[in-house]
C-alpha cells in the first residue's frame, strides 16, 4: 500500500450542538454516520466538545473500548460505577477502560467556565476485561516542547498512562511559537491540532481542528507557528488486523 496524506479541515467535521455542548466529531459518532468515515487505524473516536458551566453528561454505559480524555481548558469531573472520581485538567493524562462494562458521568463542574477537551477511543486488544481507570499529571513534561507519551499500549514503550492495546500510542504536544517536533513513523498515524497553527513539512498549513490522516507516516515535521498543543497517535495496526 503506497504511503498516503490525507488532511482534514476543521470546519468538515460533523457537528453536535445542544443549549450545553458544542460536540466537533472527526469520525462518524451517534447520529452522524458516514459508512467512508468510521476510523482511521485503531482510532475510532475523536470528538472535540465543549461543555458549558454547570452541565455534562449524565451517566451512561461503555464496553470495550479504551477512553482517554485530554483536556485543554477548564476542568471535567470524571465518576464510574467502578467507585472512580477524578478531576481531569490540562496536563492531566487520563484514560478509562470500558472493558467488561461501566456506567460514568463527565461534568463541568464550574459555575462560571466552560470546559474544552478532546476524547478519543480506540478498541482493546481483548474483549470483557475488568474495567479500570487511571490518571498521571505530566504536565511538567509538556514544557519542554517535545512529543510526550500520554498512553501506551506498545511493548517497551514508557507512558504516563497504559492502554490495553499492544498496537497503539497517544503523545501529545505543547509548542511555542517556533518549536518544532518529529512525527513518529509507523504504519497509521493521526495528527489532530487541538489549539494554535502549525506548519506539516511537506503538506503546508494546519489550523486548530484541522486533523491529518497519514499510512506509512514517514517522521515528517510540524512547526508551530503560535503556541499550539498537538495530539498524536501512533498505530501499528488497524480495525480487523
Amino acid at each position: 500500500m503506497p504511503a498516503t496524506v490525507e488532511v482534514r479541515r476543521a470546519a468538515d467535521r460533523a457537528v453536535t450542538t445542544t443549549p450545553w455542548l458544542n460536540s466537533r466529531h472527526s469520525f462518524s459518532f451517534g447520529d452522524h454516520y458516514d459508512p467512508d468515515n468510521t476510523h482511521h487505524g485503531l482510532l475510532l473516536v475523536n470528538n472535540d466538545d465543549r461543555v458549558g458551566p454547570d452541565a455534562g453528561f449524565d451517566t451512561h454505559p461503555h464496553r470495550d473500548m479504551e477512553i482517554v480524555t485530554w483536556v485543554l481548558r477548564g476542568e471535567l469531573t470524571h465518576r464510574d460505577s467502578a467507585g472512580n472520581h477524578g478531576v481531569i485538567y490540562p496536563g492531566l493524562a487520563q484514560r478509562m477502560s470500558a472493558g467488561s462494562g461501566i456506567l460514568h458521568s463527565e461534568k463541568n463542574g464550574s459555575a462560571t467556565e466552560p470546559v474544552h477537551f478532546v476524547q478519543m477511543w480506540v478498541v482493546p486488544d481483548e474483549a470483557a476485561i475488568p474495567p479500570s481507570y487511571q490518571q498521571h499529571e505530566i504536565g511538567g513534561d509538556l514544557s519542554g516542547g517535545g512529543l510526550v507519551t500520554v498512553a501506551s499500549g506498545l511493548p517497551g514503550r514508557d507512558a504516563a498512562i497504559a492502554l490495553h492495546n499492544r498496537n497503539a500510542a497517544l503523545h501529545a504536544a505543547r509548542l511555542r511559537p517556533g518549536d518544532a517536533v518529529g512525527l513518529p513513523p509507523a504504519p497509521y498515524l493521526h495528527l489532530f491540532v487541538a489549539r494554535g497553527r502549525v506548519t506539516l513539512e511537506g503538506v503546508g498549513d494546519l489550523d486548530e481542528g484541522d486533523a491529518v490522516r497519514f499510512t506509512d507516516a514517514d517522521g515528517r515535521r510540524v512547526t508551530a507557528g503560535e503556541p499550539s498543543e498537538l495530539l498524536v497517535w501512533e498505530m501499528h495496526a488497524k480495525l480487523g488486523d
